[in-house]
């Protein structure tokens, strides 16, 4: 009788220490939530435990001796009573220089049918913290995207992080493949987070092709998955291009979308009981957008940099909805894709007049922001009079500026104007602009 104590408490000594060896089990199913008893003192939010031997699942809440647990996968053949393992350590990846060209899935699994991946000599958190800001390069040169309408009117830097903002069906995704194969860098990470799953095969044949896939991890997890599989591979995209920034390399990260990854982020936390804030948006939603994009940027000093694009699916067209807004105020600029622009049957739908590139001025020379400002006023004096124009209401020769705009608008938008397999030269379009426009030279003034 006097051992009994002895012996209960070496055992909570024991699951202490090895908390690896700690089990409980499935006592309740809601939907895709399992509650797990057992686990009390040793699961830890974001733990991963394995249930019935083939589900893995995340730890996402704790009420008193229950763990809140969502899997990777569709909990099929889980009843209560199964049991479920907790699996110590936190979740890494390993990749390497052998990773390019494959494409993976949120777990770091290959998932292109060419055998197993290669693993690195160090593990990659996939919850990693972005590089003090103190410690941090700055922006570096200007890149080339071959893409007009973002070459001439909103650049992008290395290491500067650009949204691509845009309703569904105006050609964000198409925007996002010639970027990806034209942009200067060293190595490309694409995730494609929420991607419809016939899309995947096209975007990387087609508007990839075999050059961009060659220098390119793609990290897929299609809008099927549940959601904590989504959120994970938003992480584990950014997990990849953070280890070879860490090589010193030149990193392109591109995410299709950042929407989905919020929306993933909502379900996972109504699921743990959070409640419902802006359009039914959590509050840890807005907490994790931070976390995520602040990690794209530059590396410290003598790295490489991670050059981020995401994208952002705009709800109902609306630009001011709450993912749109918050992720506007975290990034580096915004690149707007409007409906009223690809109805015309201009593309890329950039509207430049409501695009902007935080390293504006510096990344242009002078000569450059001067022609781009010029076009700039002609393109806003005609969009303020286009309606007016258009129904006949406007006279010719009541004002020498509009008439001016009503004559060069419409052939800066035809330099715009791109076809998704045409590379488009910065200085070609700068000389082009400048010849149509005739911008003197303040300097000859």
């Amino acid at each position: 009788m006097h051992g009994t104590p002895t012996l209960a408490a070496a055992a909570e000594g024991l699951r202490a220490v090895l908390p690896d060896l700690r089990y409980g089990k499935v006592v309740a199913v809601r939907g895709a939530l399992l509650e797990v008893q057992g686990l009390s003192g040793a699961a830890q939010i974001g733990a991963r435990i394995r249930v019935g031997g083939n589900v893995d699942a995340e730890v996402i809440g704790l009420d008193r001796d229950i763990a809140h647990c969502l899997p990777f996968s569709y909990p099929q053949g889980v009843a209560t009573g199964t049991r479920a393992d907790l699996i110590g350590g936190a979740f890494a990846i390993k990749p390497c220089s052998a990773w390019l060209g494959r494409m993976i899935d949120g777990l770091g699994r290959p998932i292109d049918d060419r055998g197993p991946l290669p693993l690195g000599a160090q593990a990659q958190p996939i919850r990693a913290l972005p590089p003090h800001a103190s410690a941090r390069a700055r922006v570096g040169r200007k890149l080339e995207t071959g893409v007009h309408a973002l070459d001439l009117f909103a650049p992008l830097c290395a290491g500067q992080r650009l949204g691509l903002f845009a309703g569904s069906g105006v050609g964000k995704s198409t925007l996002l493949s010639m970027i990806a194969r034209w942009t200067e860098c060293d190595v490309a990470v694409i995730g494609l987070i929420g991607e419809r799953g016939r899309e995947v095969q096209e975007f990387i044949e087609d508007d990839l092709g075999a050059e961009g896939m060659a220098r390119s991890v793609v990290v897929v997890a299609t809008s099927d998955e549940p959601a904590l599989m989504r959120r994970q591979a938003a992480w584990t995209t950014l997990a990849v291009a953070e280890y070879f920034r860490d090589q010193g390399l030149q990193v392109l990260c591109l995410m299709d979308s950042v929407t989905r990854f919020a929306m993933a982020q909502r379900e996972i936390g109504l699921a743990s009981g959070e409640p419902p804030a802006t359009k039914g948006y959590t509050p840890t939603v807005f907490a994790e957008l931070p976390r995520l994009l602040e990690r794209a940027g530059p590396g410290v000093v003598g790295q490489g940099s991670i050059t981020g694009l995401f994208t952002v699916l705009v709800d109902g067209d609306d630009h001011n909805e709450p993912v749109a807004d918050a992720v506007r105020g975290i990034l580096d600029g915004h690149v707007v894709i409007t409906r009223r622009i690809a109805e015309r049957g201009r593309y890329p739908a950039i509207d430049v007049l409501k695009s902007v590139s935080r390293t504006l001025p510096q990344a242009h020379l002078p000569d450059e922001n001067r022609i781009c400002l010029a076009a700039r006023r002609i393109l806003s004096t005609y969009g303020d009079m286009e309606e007016m124009v258009r129904l006949g209401a406007y006279r010719t020769g009541s004002s020498a500026e509009v008439d001016h705009a009503v004559r060069l608008a419409p052939q800066i938008e035809a330099l715009l104007t791109q076809s998704k397999h045409t590379r488009a030269s910065a200085a070609a379009g700068f000389a082009a602009l400048e010849a149509l426009l005739e911008v003197p030279d303040e300097n000859a003034l």
